[in-house]
This record gives C-alpha cells, sequence and structure tokens, in this order.
C-alpha cells in the first residue's frame, strides 16, 4: 500500500490530543496529510495552519461551518471537548466523513446511542481514541489473553492512580473539574479508558450490571490549610510550602502541564517566567485546589459483573505521588499483572509439577517519552488503515465496540450517585 496516497484529515479542536495524533504526518507523509482545520482560538487556528501549511478556504471556527462547505478531506480528527463530541461529529458524518473521535465519544446514554445510530444511518467509520488499546503494555497483555495463555478469565482488576499534579491541573483546576461545565464526570474523563481495557480483555463477555462508590475527600474548603488565601500568587502566604500550590506546580516545574496552563500565552513566542506568574494571578490554574469550584469525585471504586459470572473492578484515586496504571487478571490456568507506566508485565502460569508452583515469565515492552505507553501513533496508524484499506488489528475500536465501556461508565456514576445501587445493562 506504499503507492497510495497519505489519507487526507481535517483536525477539529486543535488541543493537545488531535496535535499529538496530527504528527504522524510530520512522522510519516506517505500515510498522513493535515489539509484543514477548525477551532474558535484564533491564535490556535492560526499557529496550526502555519504549521501544516493549511490554506485560508481550509481554515474555519467550528465543525459545522466545516460541514457546510463541499468535502475537501478523507476524515477528520475530533478533538473537541467531550460535551460537544456528539453535535459536531454528526454534521460530519453527513458531509461524508470518517472521523477520528477523542474519547469519551459523548457524555450520556442517550448522546452515545444517538452517534452510533448517525454512524450507521451515513456509513462512515467512527474510531474512539482508546489509545491504551494502542500501548505495547496492553496489547501484548491482549495477544497473551487471545492465545489463550491464562484460560478463560476469572477476574480483572484495574486501578488508576492519578498523580497530584495531574488531578490538580486536569480535575481540581483545569477543564474537568466541574461537571456541571464539562458534562463529564471525572471517571468518564479520565478512566474510560481503563474500563473500556477491561471490556476488551474480556473479549465476547459482556458487562451485564454494575455498582460503583466515591466521593471527593480531599479537595474541600474545609481542608485548606490554616491560614492560606484563595489565590496562590496573590493572597497565600503558604505558596513556598503547600503540596498544591501553584507556584511549585506550574512555575517551579513550566514545562510539565504548559499545553493546558499556558495556553493563553500562546500568542507569545517566548514567553517568560513573569508572564506565567502574572497569568497565574488571573487564571483557574492559580486558584487555591480546595477552595476551586471543582465537584467531581477524587476517588471511585467500580464493581462490573460479566455475563458468564466474572468479575471486574476498577479503583481510580486521585493525589497519588506518582500516576500509575496497574492491571491484574486471573484465568483458569494462570494470571497476568503489571503497570503500565514502567512498561513490565508478569506471566505466571499454574505449574503442580513436583518442586514446582507456577512457571513465571517477565516481559519489558516499556516505552520512554509518551505518556500512553507509545499508543498515540499507533492509534493514528491504525485509523488510517481502517479508512483506507478497511483494516481492523486486535486494537481498533469501532463506535459499535466502544459503546459497551461507555455503558458501563455512565451506569457506574449513576450507581454512585444512588450509594452503590446495582444498575442492570
Amino acid at each position: 500500500m506504499s503507492e497510495q496516497r497519505p489519507l487526507e484529515a481535517v483536525i477539529v479542536g486543535g488541543g493537545h490530543r488531535s496535535m499529538n495524533y496530527a504528527e504522524l504526518s510530520v512522522i510519516d507523509p506517505t500515510k498522513l496529510k493535515i489539509t484543514g482545520v477548525a477551532d474558535p482560538d484564533e491564535n490556535r487556528r492560526k499557529m496550526i495552519a502555519e504549521k501544516f501549511s493549511i490554506p485560508e478556504c481550509h481554515q474555519f471556527s467550528t465543525a459545522e461551518e466545516l460541514a457546510s462547505v463541499p468535502k475537501f478531506a478523507d476524515a477528520v480528527i475530533n478533538g473537541t471537548m467531550d460535551h460537544i463530541h456528539v453535535q459536531t461529529t454528526i454534521p460530519l458524518l453527513k458531509a461524508g466523513y470518517d472521523v477520528l473521535l477523542e474519547k469519551p465519544f459523548a457524555v450520556n446514554e442517550k448522546e452515545a446511542r444517538e452517534l452510533v445510530a448517525a454512524a450507521k444511518e451515513y456509513g462512515r467509520k467512527v474510531m474512539v481514541c482508546f489509545v491504551l488499546r494502542y500501548a505495547s503494555f496492553y496489547r501484548m497483555i491482549k495477544e497473551k489473553i487471545v492465545a489463550g495463555e491464562i484460560g478463560e478469565i476469572l477476574n480483572i482488576q484495574t486501578s488508576e492512580f492519578v498523580s497530584y499534579h495531574h488531578m490538580s491541573t486536569s480535575h481540581v483546576r483545569g477543564k474537568w473539574n466541574n461537571s456541571d461545565r464539562c458534562h463529564a464526570s471525572m471517571l468518564l474523563a479520565k478512566c474510560c479508558h481503563d474500563i473500556d481495557i477491561m471490556v476488551w480483555m474480556m473479549g465476547g463477555n459482556k458487562p451485564v450490571s454494575v455498582s460503583s462508590f466515591g466521593s471527593n475527600i480531599q479537595f474541600r474548603p474545609e481542608n485548606a490549610p490554616e491560614n492560606s488565601g484563595t489565590r496562590c500568587l496573590v493572597d497565600c502566604p503558604l505558596a513556598d510550602e503547600c503540596l498544591y500550590s501553584a507556584k511549585r506546580i506550574y512555575i517551579d516545574h513550566p514545562d510539565r502541564w504548559s499545553f493546558y496552563v499556558w495556553d493563553k500565552l500562546e500568542h507569545l513566542e517566548n514567553p517568560t517566567i513573569e508572564d506565567k506568574i502574572e497569568l497565574l494571578k488571573t487564571s483557574p490554574y492559580g486558584v487555591c485546589a480546595y477552595k476551586s469550584d471543582n465537584n467531581v469525585v477524587d476517588h471511585q471504586s467500580v464493581l462490573v459483573n460479566f455475563e458468564n459470572g466474572a468479575t471486574g473492578t476498577h479503583n481510580m484515586v486521585g493525589g497519588s505521588s506518582r500516576g500509575l496504571r496497574t492491571i491484574h487478571i486471573t484465568g483458569t490456568k494462570g494470571e497476568i499483572f503489571g503497570n503500565c507506566e514502567d512498561g513490565v508485565f508478569t506471566v505466571q502460569k499454574i505449574n503442580p509439577a513436583p518442586g514446582c508452583e507456577y512457571d513465571t515469565e517477565i516481559f519489558d515492552v516499556s516505552v520512554d517519552g509518551d505518556s500512553h505507553g507509545g499508543g498515540d501513533i499507533g492509534l493514528i496508524s491504525d485509523f488510517v488503515d481502517y479508512v483506507r484499506d478497511d483494516k481492523m488489528s486486535v486494537s481498533c475500536t469501532s463506535i459499535e465496540t466502544s459503546l459497551l465501556g461507555h455503558l458501563v461508565v455512565f451506569l457506574a456514576d449513576e450507581s454512585r450517585e444512588n450509594g452503590g445501587k446495582i444498575m442492570k445493562i
């Protein structure tokens, strides 16, 4: 297929995730070419247009504007905010575009089913950005399960420990800190990845019921340090000692969450530390972590029952010292366990031979410099193959196969809001 022209795609919502996927056009121009952009932020729109040499006639403020002109590309990379995924995607499907859609693809069951139906009605492909399926760590584990190495799955345990600086940036101060604004719970915004991994590992064994508990214990006004202010760099005497000080998290580490925290400085070619300090005096990222308007949980546990009686659990804990995803799968012949950040997992098989209880094999698939274990480029490459050649790898997530994991998340939050009530899928 090397003779084929590259897949032509339009970026809709030029945020961090879209730009990561668009990098394939730089790494391998024979596979992907960015030919348009739609983003309401003029500075970001111009920056993207310049990066990819996009003509002015292919630059738009909204997805609706893009959908209103004759189709000029093969596909769209939709990285808009969660709550407008469906409303921006359906007009693009109708206009004839296939879509790579950031997760979660919808924020409630009604919208999710509406999008699945629209993709079918217009005969378009929608692939959801469940990038962890493309991380070597999870993909190799899936291959071991498909090969039958640990037998039939009895139980899957997954956990995500969200680091204190990630928690602060995204879910206490940032874009996903208030479900009234972003229309997504923390479980949906952060852990639909992990629930998807669980459902994916289970294969054709579908989830049938869900129960969940969770709350916000830590990030509450009554837990603020004594004498703390409302803004770290304006009126707080604890800016040099508080664990969640905006000075310590963002000024002392100015590159760590730069795409989010310094977005209002993108018009400056080389913003200074002084520029960043001034921005934090007024931006949401400078608010006291204990006195923000966040209303999402800081921890949640989910129990899933599958149709054959197998079970799965997921624990999300925000505010850990280190970000970490773990998995432990127990089957009838053995088990697989490890953590994604280290990229190491163990396959342990039952062996009742004399002098031996089990056989152990350790696999190291670590990937440096990628927060999703090397999955970003693998995902967009798979999307290109899916659209151009109708090829679906073991990781490929069509909109239909992604629906079940979303339903588990929606019902888990409903269960949590109703004291752990068992919800049927």
